[in-house]
């Protein structure tokens, strides 16, 4: 089909509207910050006193570890996977931590750098099978949330035994005090480094590749990448920041047996909602991260409401739902093609 200057192809409505319904459910940072604001908007009308800094900040302490864990969810996303595990290696984590620790300070060092290499081999163990042994990522990491929420309940009996020491609930409850604010968190602090680190990264050379990955596995192939070391490094990533996640959590809420229930979901649909789309090779980590936000707001305005609980996992499968049929109809939709170099016809 060619297309001359000065020429456009008439637009049905349909295809207007369908343009419409892909910016709302397909996000993209601009959509979602613009939802972020809009929530933050109904949240300030119906308790004002929520603008005001110190609850700003309590609210940012809060969603800081969805934040991280949407970060990580990100990278595993965007180059075409899913991780369903982060939210049991979260629980696995805090009650690990306190079962070693048992409120002895001593321990908090050594117990932290087990928690890392813990999170190391499961984000491994997640990337080599799903990329060596070609099983699909959602199988994989079904397994490993399973096999995690398994052990640790035969572990503890159900009931999470010892405690945390005061350094290791540092990071999650504490902060800097200040004026203005009352409080600077740390949870704040380490998100926001977070974020920052990981937008460089996938401005480097690994994340060109992560996000080549996800878009087109056969041409990054070609192109000399590894696609399995790429994603391998992904599972890991994620893994190390649900770790982080873990810590923040545990220091915030401290040890029971829900810890991480359901922060899989969470996260992914906060990654879908900033426009990060199912299948990779799209979305930004700033997306990611505001996505997250607004996601955590409108649980917010929810409690403002008076909403029951239950209504949280219906308005993330909802989301999740429309991320999913929004991809799947930009992927079946046949590209124009355009004539870069039309024939002349006859004069």
């Amino acid at each position: 089909m060619t297309v001359t200057e000065g020429s456009q192809p008439r637009r049905s409505t349909r295809s207007r509207a369908a343009e419409v319904t892909g910016r709302i459910f397909g996000g993209g940072t601009g959509t979602v910050f613009a939802l972020l604001i809009v929530v933050f908007a109904v949240v300030f009308a119906l308790n004002p006193s929520f603008a005001e800094p110190p609850s700003l900040m309590a609210f940012a302490k809060k969603a800081a570890p969805l934040v991280i864990l949407a970060v990580g969810q990100y990278f595993v996303m965007i180059c075409g996977e899913l991780d369903l595990s982060v939210g049991s290696l979260v629980g696995a984590q805090v009650v690990i931590a306190a079962a070693l620790i048992d409120g002895e300070e001593s321990r908090t060092g050594p117990v932290l750098l087990l928690m890392l290499a813990f999170g190391i081999v499961v984000g491994l163990v997640n990337g080599l099978i799903t990329t060596v042994l070609k099983v699909h990522s959602l199988i994989t990491t079904l397994g490993m949330m399973l096999v995690l929420y398994g052990a640790i309940r035969l572990w503890t009996g159900g009931a999470p035994t010892g405690a945390l020491s005061e350094a290791f609930r540092e990071m999650g409850r504490a902060g800097i005090d200040m004026p203005l604010l009352r409080q600077l968190p740390w949870a704040l602090i380490i998100a926001a480094v977070i974020v920052v680190a990981a937008v460089v990264l996938m401005r480097s050379p690994y994340g060109r590749t992560l996000v080549a990955a996800g878009d087109n596995e056969k041409v990054a192939t070609f192109a000399g990448v590894r696609v399995w070391q790429v994603r391998t490094a992904a599972f890991v990533l994620s893994s190390v920041l649900a770790t982080v996640a873990g810590l923040l959590i545990g220091g915030y809420a401290g040890v029971t047996a829900q810890v991480g229930q359901g922060l899989e979901f969470t996260a992914i649909t906060a990654v879908v909602l900033g426009g990060v789309v199912l299948g990779g090779g799209r979305g930004t980590v700033v997306a990611a991260m505001a996505g997250a936000l607004t996601v955590e707001a409108l649980f917010t305005l929810f409690n403002q409401l008076s909403l029951p609980a239950t209504i949280r996992p219906t308005i993330q499968g909802l989301i999740i739902i429309a991320a999913v049929a929004y991809a799947a109809r930009e992927r079946a939709r046949p590209r124009q093609f355009i004539d870069p170099d039309p024939e002349p016809g006859p004069s």
